[in-house]
């Protein structure tokens, strides 16, 4: 059970197909699957991607706070964003634009073997610097430190879970379905053995995964790719 890869941020929304457009147009990524109940967007496929789930609307933000993507430039990147679009520069390096139902999304330069990767996730807390340590007791993230907006994250395979001051509320209708992270093994047995709180376990085609209830009832995916596992 032990987090190899930040595998897929997995999102309720009501118009998936608006914001599948936006980030296929403006933010390169490509649809890897649709079905009639979720849409799969990524630059790579095995890389980090986002996951766009139907569900009736409004959608609430609740404990996220964005998504942020990981660009060698981002003085390549920006251009291709609508002229009209709104963009907060914070940092040096650092760029953040609301899409659509809440969903706001950045991009970070750094190094990077592919662009449009995850870079990280920002959660609102309660007690940000509790919720790093839970993230890096049995739920076995890395130790990481603050990241430039100097809020408490963790890390897992470059990528990170950081976590900045807020109510961290749970609406009736949330944005954020879970966070998902790939696994060598996802066990059941091992998760309640580490006194894990399973949500549920999901054993399709060609992925195994379980569900977890972690801090401040976020949801984690700790999923699995059986040898049948192909996407492009």
């Amino acid at each position: 059970m032990q987090p190899q890869t930040l595998d897929h941020v997995a999102l309720w929304v009501a118009d998936r197909d608006r914001i599948a457009d936006f980030v296929t147009g403006h933010l390169g990524m490509h649809v890897i699957s649709r079905t009639d109940a979720f849409t799969l967007l990524g630059a790579d496929a095995r890389r980090g991607k986002l996951t766009l789930f139907a569900a009736e609307g409004p959608r609430e933000p609740g404990p996220l706070r964005h998504v942020a993507l990981r660009v060698a430039s981002l003085e390549r990147a920006l251009p291709a964003l609508p002229e009209t679009l709104a963009v907060e520069r914070p940092r040096p390096g650092e760029a953040y634009f609301d899409v659509a139902e809440g969903l706001r999304l950045g991009l970070v330069e750094a190094q990077t073997a592919s662009d449009y990767d995850l870079d990280h996730v920002a959660l609102r807390s309660a007690d940000p610097t509790r919720t790093a340590q839970e993230y890096r007791g049995r739920l076995g993230f890395e130790s990481a430190p603050p990241g430039p907006s100097g809020a408490p994250r963790v890390e897992v395979g470059g990528a990170f879970v950081e976590f900045h001051e807020g109510g961290a509320s749970e609406p009736e209708r949330p944005l954020l379905n879970h966070l998902a992270v790939l696994v060598d093994s996802a066990d059941e047995a091992v998760a309640r053995e580490l006194g894990l709180d399973v949500a549920n376990v999901v054993d399709a085609e060609n992925t195994f995964a379980v569900f977890v209830w972690g801090p401040e009832r976020v949801k984690l995916e700790y999923v699995e790719h059986k040898p049948t596992f192909s996407l492009v």
